[in-house]
Parts: structure tokens; C-alpha cells; sequence
């Protein structure tokens, strides 16, 4: 059987929590302005969870006030092998056959075994 494309995933049924660009600003203690940035340089990712909600960005990205460590080397690593944002968010939040999601391994501290898991991904 072929597993859907990570394009077409439900991102409001994967991610618990969303924030718009204010109150992710608001978490960061920075400027909407650099939450724009933060998302064009890969420190966040963006997508529109559900039809005219805007552009938002998962809540589980921030920890403490910043980027959850480890989360930009990874948004990095995907997007060049050629994911998107969307397709970011639903690997990181997607549970496959490894133990946990992505996204809890990072706010564990265990980017090393996210970033080896999106090598192997990155190698298909």
C-alpha cells in the first residue's frame, strides 16, 4: 500500500496546537517582522493549517521562549532535499514506525536522531 504523500496531510489533525504570527511573536519576544525572517531562514516553519485560518506556526516549535533546539538544522536539512514547509511540519509531527514523533524527540534534546532519521528519509 502507498503511504500518502506528506503534502496532502491533514495538518490540523497532526499538530495540537497552532499560533499566528503574533503570538508566536509575542512567545519569541520579538517583532512579527522577525517571525517573517525566522520562517524565510528556516529557524520556523509556516503553513495554513485549515482552509482561511493563515498562515500559522505549530506551538510545539517554541520551548522556553525560543526555536526548540535542533529545529532549524532539521528545516534546513529538508528543505534542501526539497520539502516545503507543509511537508516539514507533517515529517515532524507524523509518527511513523520510530519511537515518538519527531517534534518530541527535539523538545527532548534528541536532534541527533531526528536528523539521522530525515537522512534516511532524505536518501529515497
Amino acid at each position: 500500500m502507498e503511504q500518502p504523500r506528506l503534502a496532502d496531510a491533514d495538518l490540523a489533525a497532526l499538530v495540537p496546537a497552532w499560533l499566528d504570527w503574533a503570538a508566536a511573536a509575542e512567545q519569541l519576544g520579538v517583532t512579527v517582522a522577525k517571525v517573517r525572517t525566522m520562517i524565510r531562514e528556516h529557524e520556523l516553519a509556516a503553513a495554513v493549517p485549515a482552509p482561511r485560518a493563515g498562515q500559522q506556526v505549530p506551538a510545539d516549535f517554541i520551548q522556553d521562549g525560543l526555536p526548540v533546539k535542533g529545529l532549524s538544522g532539521l528545516l534546513t536539512m529538508l528543505h534542501d532535499n526539497g520539502f516545503d514547509d507543509r511537508e516539514c511540519i507533517a515529517w515532524i509531527f507524523t509518527d511513523d514506525d520510530l519511537p515518538g514523533r519527531p517534534i518530541d524527540a527535539l523538545r527532548e534534546n534528541r536532534g541527533t536522531e531526528v536528523k539521522r532519521r530525515a537522512q534516511v528519509l532524505a536518501n529515497f
